[in-house]
């Protein structure tokens, strides 16, 4: 399937295409997007070992500057980006050529922020390898690095020239980043009809009724809920390319998961399963200030618990919401937060940190 992402500046406007595609259908692909003769190939390290090959076979037209980053969110710093910006330079990438970006969600956004930055802004091509980043990162433009102080707090919005969903690579993720790519997928379910999408996928009810073939990696649903959460995400995007509005529905369980990823050093936590905890965390807090009702909030939870999803034991709440002080949301002593309220609908708020305190 190919998804068109339809900008208000015409000449952003990219296609995203989803299948399962051999290497010279991929190679086609790049070359019908871009026109050049280098390529800034940044990959992560574990995709390069499973991969590596096939991208000697995929790019062999161009010529080809490989860098590897090592795998995990600690490698999404300033630090990483110098290091790529370097040798760029070193290699004398021109402003004519272009970066492929081929990984998960880090990869993605480094890459994509390096494309903006360097030279005023090069080509770019996005290929996702993993759940996460196919449903959800790899579209829309968002790039950026983090901090001491948080989660992609520099960055930029920087669409590429297209972006290559291959469900094939999808085969070899492991279990852990799998569901840590369904955190993300889930969020959608919760955001569905608030996302005003052309039309209704009811992503809800098909997570719910498939669990035992998602949870087996079955190819023809992981393609299927790929296609409804990047045209969900689509939707929003073509109505706020830069987060003015809409767009931060897309947040939904992620204000508080930043917190809980920064606070426990990216280390306890994969970013998909912190943003479930983000999830759980609305709920209650939506059901707290009524919100929503207690009914949907059981309901919701027995949609995370057939992808073996469960709260967890959280660190102290006063420190989480602290942390969340430092996010991009913050702004006028009050915090951006989304609530679920009624059935795949949520609403954005401006609540003070006390509220947020039991």
């Amino acid at each position: 399937m190919n998804l068109t992402v339809n900008l208000t500046d015409t000449k952003k406007s990219y296609t995203v295409y989803i299948d399962k595609f051999s290497n010279e259908e991929i190679s086609e692909k790049i070359s019908e997007n871009i026109s050049c003769e280098k390529i800034l190939l940044i990959i992560s390290k574990r995709v390069n070992e499973l991969y590596g090959k096939n991208f000697e076979q995929i790019l062999s037209g161009f010529q080809v500057l490989k860098y590897v980053v090592k795998d995990g969110e600690k490698y999404k710093t300033i630090k990483t980006y110098e290091k790529i910006i370097n040798f760029a330079q070193k290699n004398n990438l021109t402003r004519k050529d272009c970066i492929i970006a081929v990984g998960g969600g880090v990869i993605g956004d480094i890459a994509g922020f390096v494309a903006s930055t360097y030279m005023r802004g090069v080509d770019l091509i996005q290929i996702p390898t993993t759940l996460l980043a196919c449903v959800d990162s790899s579209v829309g433009g968002k790039t950026g690095v983090d901090t001491d102080f948080g989660k992609n707090l520099i960055g930029t919005f920087y669409q590429p020239k297209c972006v290559i969903i291959n469900i094939e690579f999808l085969k070899t993720l492991d279990n852990k980043q799998f569901l840590s790519g369904m955190g993300e997928v889930l969020k959608y379910a919760f955001i569905e009809k608030s996302c005003n999408p052309n039309s209704e996928s009811n992503l809800f009810n098909m997570l719910l009724e498939n669990s035992e073939n998602i949870l087996k990696k079955d190819v023809k649903f992981l393609q299927k809920i790929t296609e409804i959460c990047v045209g969900l995400k689509i939707a929003v995007v073509e109505r706020d390319e830069k987060e003015s509005d809409l767009r931060r529905i897309l947040n939904f369980g992620h204000t508080f998961g930043h917190a809980l990823e920064k606070i426990t050093n990216y280390k306890k936590y994969t970013h998909g399963e912190a943003i479930i905890q983000g999830i759980y965390y609305a709920f209650n807090k939506a059901e707290k200030f009524a919100l929503t009702t207690q009914s949907y909030k059981y309901s919701a939870f027995a949609l995370l618990e057939k992808y073996g999803f469960k709260v967890q034991k959280l660190p102290d709440e006063k420190k989480l919401v602290k942390l969340m002080l430092m996010d991009k949301k913050f702004a006028n002593s009050k915090i951006n937060f989304v609530f679920p309220t009624e059935y795949t609908q949520v609403t954005i708020k401006d609540v003070l940190p006390e509220d947020l305190i039991n």
